[in-house]
């Protein structure tokens, strides 16, 4: 009916089954493979570029998962836990929800999350830098006090020398409302910055972040030590910072990020 050869056929059969994406397929398995299934097409887009050089579209990405038939891991959803104040100072909202900075030590973000394993908890203070999403320091504990914030800014001043005119920002917690808190920051230079009361939304970055290691770093082993759980923390904090890209960031790494600035 067509006046098409028998050969000629077979060979558009033939031509028909190669799969031209073939390679591009086994490096998103392998890199699916790699981070242990938690990531979907648009973060392996990223990876896609940093690890291989390859900047494929994302809707690609997206087409050729669905082929191998893999997709990241549920994200459990993200609560606001917002703990009551009882200290005795409260500073005002500074920040007001604008996480963006235009250079290092402009603005950072902070507050304390919490992990268990089997009957402990661990906690970890952490400090992030708004302008390229860099956790600039951080403390784990088994206790969740005074002593774990003030360790995780003296780590930080350490690290930062000039930070005057900085903005800190974080919840009314009672850690952040304490006469030590309010004594150390402001003999470093800085400005103190709080949420409103009950509104967790505004310090959402830092919230985003500990969502981010909770599901990427801890949810998706079975860890029985906080030995463990400490181990696995401190590899993603560095994971994080170094070789997990942000399309916030021009697909950079936050320390990439800050590099191309001094750069």
């Amino acid at each position: 009916m067509f006046k098409v050869s028998r050969s000629g056929y077979y060979a558009y059969l033939k031509r028909k089954s190669v799969d031209r994406d073939k390679e591009l397929k086994a490096l998103i398995q392998a890199l699916y493979a790699k981070y242990d299934g938690r990531y979907g097409y648009r973060q392996l887009q990223l990876f896609l570029l940093q690890e291989h050089g390859l900047w494929i579209n994302h809707k690609k990405v997206l087409r050729l998962m669905q082929e191998l038939g893999i997709r990241s891991k549920i994200r459990r959803k993200h609560r606001c836990n917002y703990e009551s104040t009882t200290g005795e100072r409260v500073g005002e909202n500074l920040l007001k929800r604008d996480f963006q900075a235009e250079k290092p030590n402009q603005k950072w973000v902070t507050d304390i999350t919490q992990y268990r394993v089997a009957d402990s908890w661990l906690y970890l203070s952490a400090i992030k830098d708004l302008f390229n999403n860099e956790i600039v320091a951080y403390q784990l504990g088994l206790r969740n006090d005074n002593q774990l914030v003030l360790r995780t800014f003296e780590k930080a001043f350490e690290k930062q020398k000039d930070v005057t005119g900085l903005i800190v920002h974080s919840d009314q917690g009672f850690q952040y409302t304490s006469h030590a808190y309010h004594d150390m920051l402001p003999q470093a230079g800085t400005q103190i910055s709080m949420s409103r009361r009950g509104n967790c939304h505004d310090n959402a970055s830092m919230e985003s972040f500990f969502s981010h290691l909770k599901t990427e770093g801890l949810y998706l082993y079975d860890i029985r030590t906080i030995e463990e759980a400490q181990r696995r923390i401190e590899s993603y904090i560095k994971f994080y910072n170094e070789a997990r890209p942000q399309r916030k960031l021009k697909k950079l790494t936050p320390i990439e990020y800050r590099r191309q600035l001094v750069a």
